[in-house]
């Protein structure tokens, strides 16, 4: 339905997509709406909610909030996609779909994931490894019959998620990175910011109690109609509570509970579901048999019993928490969490009472967002009498009681015991957007406050020490596994951190980047360094670090999500500062990953397994990715040191993905020096520029071509340096590759998007498929180098709309192959003729710098079959990877996790 063309046939193909596509989210609930509760599901126009919207709210500019990795394959609507992307349809597909929202009066906010939490790593690889065998696939098509397989094939080109931040950047939309998985911030900012509702396809959006929730895949783009799927009517016919979704969704499983964990449970649940319905399927009957479950069993217990006392949680109960908790957004809270909270909590010298002690009865004026400039209506709780803000849906007209802590201006997750009816604040970081319960000791009745760091994805729980009653926070070291205790000396009232006496390492908290203070520490007298605290922009809680060796172990059904604990790679925080802020704003490439978590990932290419003679794009640019990381690590102690390395996790024919590459930095050798990142991001003198130049340069490993390039005009200059590292990388590339990679980028500056569209190769062949893709992942390496270096390019130059287009490549890549003049490639052009002469002698000229002297494929000796790499290397392909043939051992062979990489050993002269 979605797409300029809106026609029926593209409509179809979308819905089969979806069918192939809809596992994020909730297992099984997909399917279990579209058949079995088909009447959740109502037809919507987005022009008359937002007109509606502007009624309700004067002033107000309706918003929808766009989760942007789920629209990405609804977005792109060329009928091409083989051949590495059809670029300048896709640009124009997304401007048209901006435009009809703008003249609708309709905001749009875009989300992108910006990195993959570690809890869903395990769903990412299965996701991953599923695409490989999508691939192959694929390719056997491609052999088999020489065209493009049907849309029910249909693989999205490389880098799309990447190049659409920059699309819809140009197009002056708002586009934000995640600092986690996207899902939780978009449901987040549109419960926040009072949202029309959320455009995505994720039926997570149906259990997050948030705005209403629009399908992507049903948008019919011309009329704006689409279809809204109702949470309030899915829990009348499931017999729950909007607040009960969480505990269905994590134990139908999602993508922090795995599918199987609570099988034998869900079919214990269907066996003795008495209302099951023959024309129900499969899924359908255990969803219903569980939410009867849930409705008419454990509500008995709710507030009773821990959920390990009532659920097969087993070994599985500290993930099954996380996962109910990361549901939970600001301001909420869960009948789930079994908590009775008592006393009072101190946060920043504010007290915050627990106690639903009758006699309270202070009154909380009205309060109003200083953004949406609304108000914020408040409830008085049945017991305390005390006012509570009152969230309300712009649409569901659902309220959702907030606790917001004055001081801080941060709102504060409520969990309460509905047998005490005692409501409990949970305690979160104002930058990792997660909640963690407050709880409590039930032995000596005292509380157990969680502490969590605005960066940590660790939590901390605190125990409480009977005697002294004293608040004792547990950290567990993400490497040591020591359990370390941060204890407050009742006299100062002061949190003290320290180390035990045997302990000589340094165990560090997570600091907060953006925040520029700096907190007191303390350390033990044989601690020579000091250690690092954690810092809580919002609430300024100081602690230092001490061990205890009593206690041993943590109550994990006593907290909600945790957090894990992340210590940044860079300690400058005025350059991690920067680095986020490029993140959010989506104006960077992986610079932040790198520098913060010290792990990357990269998802599939369209790469053929079975093609000896083509190395994977993961190891042909990751000699340069090994220079950014020691460009982007300048600060740590010794970056080249064995305990340095960059977590990859990169998707190539062969890599189970067990574990992630380790990839250490390369030393590069710079003109003048390696300069800072604060000369090079921070300093806005005109001459360094010439030194952002030369860094981007270096990291290519082509100083000495510097002249040449300089000499090259715009847009070509960075696809000639991009072309120039392709050729000395890889020996299997040949002067025809070389006339078709330029030949399209000039003849694609004369071209409109029709004319593009109305290309129709001739055949599809493999080798330029691949080929197309490889040359667009090193634009998305351009991206990351030209990011880490200060941006030395205009980011408009490597585009893919601007020097790229697929099924252009794949007509010019087959007539070379022929033999074709070079005046056919160039459709006759003369100004064209010029221009590529002038091009090829820069690359070629350059290549022979580094002995690499390209010929056309009536040269090639035999040397060049099934090998690939500069002819005499000491490194070969094999059947199980690239080894050095010196050693005779595969590096795949290695032990799990010890793959580490230190030298330029990609490299083939």
């Amino acid at each position: 339905m979605f797409g300029p063309r809106g026609s029926t046939s593209a409509g179809a193909g979308r819905k089969e997509i979806l069918s192939r596509s809809s596992v994020m989210g909730v297992r099984g609930l997909q399917g279990f709406v579209g058949s079995t509760c088909p009447h959740i599901c109502t037809v919507v126009n987005f022009k008359e909610l937002a007109e509606h919207h502007r009624s309700k709210y004067p002033g107000c500019t309706p918003t929808i909030v766009v989760d942007a990795m789920c629209c990405l394959r609804y977005w792109y609507t060329p009928e091409s996609w083989i051949c590495g992307g059809q670029w300048r349809e896709y640009f124009s597909a997304l401007r048209d779909f901006v435009k009809t929202f703008t003249a609708a009066g309709i905001k749009l906010i875009f989300f992108f994931d910006g990195m993959v939490e570690q809890d869903k790593r395990d769903e990412w690889v299965k996701r991953r490894l599923k695409n490989n065998r999508e691939i192959s696939r694929i390719f056997h098509y491609i052999k088999s019959h020489k065209e493009q397989p049907g849309r029910n094939m249909f693989f999205i080109p490389s880098g799309l998620a990447v190049f659409t931040r920059f699309a819809l950047k140009t197009l002056g939309q708002e586009t934000l990175c995640s600092l986690q998985e996207a899902d939780y911030e978009v449901a987040s900012y549109g419960l926040q910011h009072n949202c029309l509702g959320i455009l995505g396809e994720d039926t997570d959006y149906l259990i997050y109690d948030t705005c209403p929730y629009f399908s992507i895949s049903e948008l019919c783009l011309e009329s704006l109609d689409t279809v809204m799927l109702c949470r309030e009517k899915l829990c009348e016919s499931l017999g729950l509570c909007v607040a009960d979704l969480p505990l269905l969704a994590c134990l139908l499983g999602n993508d922090i509970i795995p599918e199987g964990m609570f099988e034998s449970f869900r079919y214990k649940c269907l066996s003795s579901y008495t209302s099951v319905k023959e024309n129900f399927d499969k899924k359908g009957n255990i969803i219903l048999a569980v939410s009867d479950h849930i409705s008419k069993v454990l509500h008995l217990y709710q507030g009773e019993k821990k959920l390990e006392e009532i659920l097969p949680l087993g070994p599985n109960k500290a993930l099954f928490y996380k996962g109910m908790a990361s549901y939970l957004l600001p301001g909420q809270k869960s009948p789930w969490f079994f908590q009775k909270p008592k006393g009072v909590i101190t946060l920043d010298k504010q007290v915050i009472s627990m106690s639903s002690d009758a006699e309270s009865r202070e009154e909380v004026p009205m309060c109003s967002d200083a953004e949406s400039r609304q108000e914020v209506p408040m409830c008085t709780g049945p017991e305390s009498r005390q006012e509570v803000p009152m969230c309300t849906g712009p649409e569901s007209r659902r309220e959702v009681p907030m606790y917001t802590d004055s001081e801080p201006r941060q709102e504060v997750p409520m969990c309460s015991d509905p047998e005490s009816r005692q409501e409990v604040p949970m305690c979160t970081g104002p930058e990792s957007r997660q909640e963690v319960p407050m709880c409590s000791d039930p032995e000596p009745r005292q509380e157990v406050p969680m502490c969590t760091g605005p960066e940590a994805r660790q939590e901390v729980p605190m125990y409480t020490d009977s005697e002294p009653r004293q608040e004792v926070p547990m950290y567990t070291g993400p490497e040591s596994r020591q359990e370390v205790l941060i204890w407050t000396d009742p006299e100062s009232r002061q949190e003290i951190m320290c180390t035990g006496h045997e302990s000589k390492q340094e165990v560090p908290i997570c600091t907060d980047p953006i925040s520029k203070q700096e907190d007191s520490m303390c350390t033990h007298p044989e601690i020579n360094q000091k250690l690092p605290v954690a810092t809580d922009f919002e609430f300024k809680l100081e602690a230092l670090m001490c061990t205890n060796p009593e206690i041993k172990q943590e109550d994990p059904t006593n907290v909600g999500p945790e957090v894990k604990q992340q210590v940044t790679m860079v300690s400058d925080t005025e350059i991690l500062k920067v680095a986020r802020t490029h993140h959010v704003q989506a104006e960077s490439y992986l610079v932040y990953n790198i520098m913060s978590s010290g792990e990357i990932e990269c998802s599939n290419t369209l790469e053929d397994e079975l093609d000896q003679a083509l190395p994977s794009q993961a190891f042909i640019y990751r000699p340069i990715r090994q220079r950014v990381y020691s460009l982007l690590l300048e600060d740590c102690q010794d970056v080249t040191s064995t305990c340095l390395a960059v977590k990859e996790w990169f998707v190539y024919p062969g890599n189970p993905l067990r574990h992630p590459d380790l990839v250490r930095p390369l030393q590069m050798t710079i003109p003048g020096g390696t300069p800072s990142l604060k000369i090079l991001w921070l300093n806005q003198e005109p001459e360094i520029q010439v030194r952002r130049l030369d860094t981007l340069l270096a990291c290519f490993n082509l100083s000495s071509s510097r002249e040449e390039l300089q000499a090259v005009e715009s847009p070509f200059q960075a696809l000639c340096c991009l072309l120039i590292y392709l050729f000395v990388q890889v020996d299997t590339l040949c002067l025809e590759d070389l006339h078709a990679f330029i030949a399209q980028a000039l003849c694609l500056q004369g071209k409109s998007t029709s004319q593009l569209a109305n290309l129709q190769p001739d055949y599809i062949n493999p080798r330029a498929v691949q080929l197309g893709s490889l040359l667009v992942r090193g634009l998305t390496t351009l991206v990351l180098v030209n990011s880490a270096c200060g941006f030395p390019w205009k980011t408009s130059d490597f585009m893919p709309w601007n020097v790229f287009d697929g099924k252009l490549f794949h007509q010019k890549y087959l007539q070379s192959e022929k033999g074709y003049a070079v005046e056919v490639l160039l459709e006759q052009n003369r100004s064209r003729l010029t221009k590529f002469h002038n091009l090829k002698a820069v690359v070629c000229k350059a290549c022979m710098k580094e002995n690499r002297r390209i010929t056309g494929r009536a040269h090639w000796g035999s040397h060049h079959a099934g090998r690939w790499g500069r002819q005499g290397s000491s490194y070969h392909r094999t059947g199980s990877g690239y080894s050095r043939s010196s050693q005779g051992q595969p590096w795949r062979d290695q032990g799990p996790g010890s793959r580490q990489y230190e030298h330029d050993q990609w490299r083939r002269y």
